[in-house]
Order: C-alpha cells, then structure tokens, then sequence
C-alpha cells in the first residue's frame, strides 16, 4: 500500500536504530520459543515521528510480530536521544494471549496436518482439508477478537469491526502485528500527531527482503485494517495533493449541524495539519465509494477545480443495477444486442423533496454519461440472503450534475433500472450500501504537470 505518510525524516531516525542494534545499543529480544522455519530470520523496524500537542518532536520505534521485542541495552522500553523521546512501541496483544487463544485447537490442527499428509489425493483427503479449514478460522477469529486499535479520532475500533467492514472475510494471521499499525495505535491513543513514517528490514531475509531495505506497509495485513485506524484510505499523496478511496457512507465535506461534520476533508485535514481549510475539488455522493483528489495547498487546489471545471479530468464508475438492462423498460434501455451507448438527459432539482432530482426537459441542466454493460451476474443480498441476477455496467460521466448516474439508471426516461442499494431512487434493504464506485480517475498534476491515473476496484 501506498505509505501514508512523508518518510524522509523517519528514515533518518531509523537508520539510526539500525545503527543502535548493530552496535548493541538497542536490543532486538525474543520473547517466545523460536520456531525450526523462523530461526534466523530477519524482522521489519519501524518509526512513527509525531509532535505533541505542545509541537514538541516524540519519536515511536517498533518491530514486527509478537515473537521479539525492542529493548535499549538496559533494558528499557525508552530513552532520549538529541533532546527528543525514543519511545519503543509494544505489541498490542502479547504473545501470552495470542498463544492461549490458539491453545484450544492447536492439537488437533497438527493431528488434522500429519493424517493429510499420509493420504493420497480424494475424498478422504478434502474433507479433513476442511475440517482443518474450519478449525483454522475458528482459531483466528479467536484471536482476531483480542485486537482493538486507537483510530485517528482517539476511538477504538476492534479488528472485529474492521473484520465486519470488510464483509466478513478474514485477513491473514499476524494482522495488527505489523510496524505501523502498532504505532499509530500508540500516537492516537495518547494524543499524538503522525508526521512521518517508514519501515526497514533489519537481519537475514531472502527475495524482496534484504537487510537495510525500505518498505512500503505491507498490502496484505496493513492494507486490511489502517484504513479504518487512519480513516481514510491513502492511494497516492505528496505534498501539493492526496488521492483517497472513500468507503460508502461517508460524506465527502461537512454537512450543516454538528452530526454531518465527519466527512473525507475533516479526515485528511485531522491527519494532515498542514492542509488548507477547503482542499476539495470534487464531491462523491455520501452512499458512494470510490476515489477522490483533495489538494493541500491553495495553488494545487485552484489549478485542479479549474481542471474539473474545464473536463480535463476523466472518470469512470462501477455499477450494479438491480437486474438485467436488457429487460428493462426504460426509454433509453438499449435495444436487442446493444451493450452500450451515450445517454443525454436533463434533470433539476425537486424544491420539495430536496435532494431529489427530477427530469425537466425544459428547465433541467443537461447530463452526458456515456455507459457500457460488463456482465451480469448474481448478486447475493447480504441483509435477506436473496439472490438475483443483476448488471454490472461502467459509466462514464461526461458532465458532473448531481446524482447524474443514479438518475440514468432508476428514472423511466433512461433505463429505470435501479441502482441496488439506491434508497432515494430505488429500493434500499436496510444496511444495504448504494452499489457504486468511482474506480478510476485520471488527471494531470496540478504543480508538476505530470499525467496522473489511479484505479480502485469496488467490494461488490
């Protein structure tokens, strides 16, 4: 993933740690029984630089896994270094605890290994496959429920929320034992603001892994779960603009009333102070997911909104409308063996049943979407458990009137296909998300002019 953070100055305090450990200063200590497959293997080395609410510099260190922990020389868990704390971060669940929860099906997973090792290829053989399966993910989800992280709001989120989030796919064991994740747990939950972050790995390693080497957060286990501690999900940043991937149900700039003011801008501006007051360029619909660009300077942010005001920025959306468009009935559905077109329809707002759109040939502000049909296929509703053959479509707006590809979709003058989950112009199951996703955005850098293009693809 994406680093979230600048790294130049961590990188300077972790090379210094590097220094620390090679010369014995600081202590790299195992704390569990070392494993034959794990013996002599090398670790990740993180660092966190924040400021305090005074501005004064702490820097956070931490390893990866529960199996080792940073020590200075002495013994100790801190120290001072140049008139800055060291802080050396511990893990968020010990080994201690990870290891009983693991206890109770540990056995009879190995006794499930050594017996499938002896069969031969067949029934027998797949079905203690899944046996094993199934003890495996209970054992995870075991320890999985330990984990609880301090997000960037200084509320708690558990890794079985985020777990939740995702659906209710699992993520790989070891999740939440990354570098990052346990620091920004520590900054966030003593009040403390991330400017800088990297990783190293330190020790014997083979492939991509080589001693002195920096890396990005792993996708995997970081990709799963810092979106949800940091609040947004970081695709691309530097210093002029930030591109996220924001979830459904997330409004993209603060509303009226203090209950709408969590929204992508107050997010990045919390984790980002250095950011102007206003650095969005362009909006999602609150139910909508997907990507936006948001500037940090006020040079970066008049260039872009001119930009998408001159449609020099290109989109594209992902869909899935609640059934199939060739059986649909609306009067710009498309005829037998057509799987794509150009639709222009003109719609304005409805004074008395505000957000709502309505067409207006007369009075309507026309909007250009050009769309193509991918597939269909069957969609499973996760709330009824009901299953049903949808269409999966792509759109690409022309124009950025307001609800202009759910108004295409539902209104009988485009193709009066819903999209699912369009609880203003369709038919919403409650906890039903609006199946939509801005999955691609191409521009050019509004400082270094260089053509820019990010793609995202949606969960459903």
């Amino acid at each position: 993933m994406f680093p979230p953070f600048p790294e130049a100055e961590a990188r300077l305090f972790t090379d210094e740690l590097a220094a620390m450990i090679d010369s014995g200063q600081a202590v790299i200590s195992q704390v569990t029984r070392i494993s034959e497959e794990r013996a002599g293997q090398g670790i990740m080395a993180g660092t966190l630089v924040c400021s305090d609410s005074g501005g004064n510099r702490i820097v956070l260190h931490a390893v990866s896994g529960i199996s080792r922990r940073l020590l200075t020389s002495g013994g100790g868990s801190s120290f001072e270094s140049g008139g800055i704390p060291r802080i050396f971060v511990p893990d968020i669940v010990s080994a201690e605890r990870v290891n009983e929860a693991l206890l109770a099906n540990d056995a009879e997973i190995h006794e499930l290994t050594a017996l499938i090792r002896t069969l031969p290829e067949g029934a027998e053989r797949e079905m203690l496959s899944e046996a094993r399966r199934k003890l495996t993910d209970e054992s995870l989800r075991k320890v999985f429920s330990l984990y609880e992280f301090s997000r960037f709001d200084g509320k708690k989120i558990t890794l079985d929320n985020i777990i939740e989030e995702k659906g209710g796919r699992l993520p790989p064991t070891g999740t939440g034992d990354c570098c990052l994740p346990k620091l920004l747990n520590y900054a966030f939950a003593n009040n403390l603001t991330p400017e800088s972050s990297a990783e190293m790995f330190i020790g014997k390693g083979g492939g991509d892994r080589k001693h002195g080497l920096y890396s990005s957060p792993c996708d995997a286990r970081c990709g799963f779960i810092l979106p949800s501690i940091l609040g947004v999900e970081i695709i691309y940043r530097d210093s002029d603009i930030i591109v996220v991937n924001k979830p459904s149900g997330l409004l993209s700039v603060p509303g009226r009333g203090p209950e709408k003011q969590d929204c992508v801008v107050s997010r990045v501006r919390r984790l980002f102070p250095e950011c102007i007051q206003q650095p969005s360029v362009h909006r999602l619909d609150m139910e909508t997911s997907g990507l936006m660009v948001l500037a940090f300077t006020e040079e970066a942010h008049r260039i872009l909104c001119r930009a998408f005001e001159e449609r020099l920025v290109s989109k594209e959306y992902t869909a899935l409308l609640d059934g199939v468009i060739e059986k649909s009935d609306g009067l710009n559905s498309p005829a037998h063996g057509e799987t794509g077109g150009l639709v222009e329809l003109k719609f304005r707002l409805d004074p008395d049943n505000r957000p709502h759109q309505i067409y207006d040939e007369i009075n309507g502000k026309n909007g250009v979407t050009e769309w193509r049909k991918t597939g269909t296929e069957i969609f499973t509703d996760r709330v009824t458990g009901r299953k049903k053959r949808v269409t999966r479509v792509l759109f690409v707006p022309h124009t950025g009137r307001t609800h202009q590809l759910r108004l295409l979709s539902a209104d009988i003058h485009g193709f009066h296909l819903p999209i699912i989950g369009d609880s203003l112009y369709g038919n919403s199951s409650p906890g039903q998300r609006l199946m939509l996703h801005a999955s691609s955005l191409s521009f050019e850098h509004p400082v270094t002019h260089q053509p820019l293009s990010f793609r995202s693809s949606p969960e459903f």
